[in-house]
């Protein structure tokens, strides 16, 4: 955290800028606020209550949707990965959904799910199986057949294998693909609650532009920023903690 201090920095420049540009009406005020009046608005949404009521359920389908992708694309990379017929199975398909925006398939989620939890779970979790299958699948690839080979010397099946050997070696990849997924887990959740939605911090944004509480409508989008920001500082967290072995070789 110490050393990155001049990105923070920056950030509060950038805000001192914002605040004296709307304070002089340099920009339109009415359009782009005053900072301050932004923090006011922020913290009477978030105590009131109000914030944090949209954003729980946001929370609730980005995590769902996000979960089940990870517990269905950890397994099928690594099928792919080790098992060339599943492979030449899979890919024809993965290949051809995978460059299809997330977006793209809200009208036909709410055709058949409706325009409730379901249909946004589901969205989510489209967009976010694939960065995770593809970094299980390149990570599987590349553990080093050495490591497979002394395996199997030792006698260790095909199932130890695959846990004991290639998992942990595959695991920066898996893990990269997850913290990609869970980024795009956010924005999709938003774009889905501004479509067809009427709880979610997505949702609360739009709705706050609708009725021209502009002061409101940024703190939800700053909230969507930090929110990003920490989900992504719990991810490094947890890659560091899952990948600590590293460290300890490297001192080794």
């Amino acid at each position: 955290m110490k050393n990155r201090w001049p990105g923070f920095l920056l950030i509060v420049v950038l805000l001192m800028v914002w605040e004296a540009a709307s304070a002089t009406k340099m920009v339109d005020p009415v359009s782009l606020p005053r900072i301050s009046l932004i923090v006011k608005s922020w913290g009477e949404s978030l105590f009131g209550g109000e914030l944090l009521k949209q954003l729980l359920p946001s929370l609730g389908r980005i995590f769902a949707g996000f979960g089940i992708a990870v517990v269905i694309a950890i397994p099928l990379g690594l099928l792919m990965g080790t098992n060339r017929f599943i492979y030449r199975l899979l890919e024809p398909i993965t290949e051809f959904v995978r460059p299809i925006p997330s977006s793209a398939y809200i009208p036909i989620a709410i055709l058949f799910l409706g325009i409730g939890n379901e249909m946004k779970i589901f969205v989510i979790f489209l967009a976010c199986i694939f960065p995770v299958l593809l970094n299980t699948y390149g990570g599987v690839r590349g553990v080093d057949p050495v490591l497979i080979d002394t395996g199997r010397t030792f006698g260790i099946s095909r199932l130890r294998t695959l846990w004991q050997i290639v998992l942990p070696a595959s695991l920066p990849s898996i893990l990269t693909g997850m913290r990609i997924s869970i980024g795009i887990a956010l924005i999709v959740s938003v774009v889905a609650e501004m479509i067809s939605g009427n709880s979610g911090i997505g949702y609360f944004i739009l709705d706050m532009q609708r009725i021209f509480r502009v002061p409101e409508m940024f703190a939800g989008i700053f909230t969507l920023g930090i929110l990003g920001y920490l989900i992504n500082l719990l991810f490094l967290r947890i890659e560091k903690y899952f990948l600590r072995w590293r460290g300890a070789a490297h001192e080794g």
